[in-house]
């Protein structure tokens, strides 16, 4: 049996106002991708960040490609990405403007690869870069898990949902 559309009329174009009000009712955490780059460290908030493989542990993110940090990050090879914990939100907010001292005055250490790690984060995933892909306006990036960990203490995280911030009612 066939299901009826929501919609008045099925449409065989989608614009990117539509495409982004339905993704938008998809929620995402959010997470900023570090390197070290030739001058310093160097990153980027990306919420399009997914688990891709157990076997072997492998990840992806969709990189745009008109971000000016990706291209420090691909050269080194080996990033870090840092799950945002819920009361992160300046720290994303300061890593997706382009531009600046994003690391000025935020606590890190260097992951196992190098990278930096972002204090108070939810959880680190140490990457070694493996593909980059055609994505349209961006980039769809796979890379090898190297190294995880996560606080003793669990942080909630970071969420993004319908354009704006949000939390999650049970973190427990």
């Amino acid at each position: 049996m066939a299901r009826e559309s929501t919609t008045a009329a099925v449409q065989d174009h989608v614009t990117s106002d539509e495409f982004r009000s339905v993704l938008g009712r998809f929620c995402s955490g959010v997470t900023v991708v570090t390197a070290m780059g030739p001058t310093g460290p160097v990153g980027f908030t990306c919420q399009s960040f997914s688990s891709l493989s157990l076997e072997p542990p492998r990840i992806l993110l969709c990189v745009s490609r008109t971000s000016k940090s990706w291209p420090i990050v691909r050269n080194s090879a080996s990033f870090c990405v840092n799950v945002l914990a819920q009361a992160q939100q300046p720290v994303s907010e300061r890593f997706a403007r382009s531009g600046g001292d994003k690391f000025h005055e935020i606590a890190w250490t260097p992951s196992p690869g190098g990278a930096p790690r972002l204090a108070d984060a939810t959880a680190w995933i140490d990457c070694r870069l493996h593909t980059e892909y055609d994505g349209g306006d961006h980039l769809v990036v796979m890379a090898g898990v190297r190294r995880v960990d996560t606080p003793t203490e669990p942080r909630a995280p970071l969420l993004f949902y319908r354009g704006r911030y949000a939390r999650l009612a049970d973190a427990s």
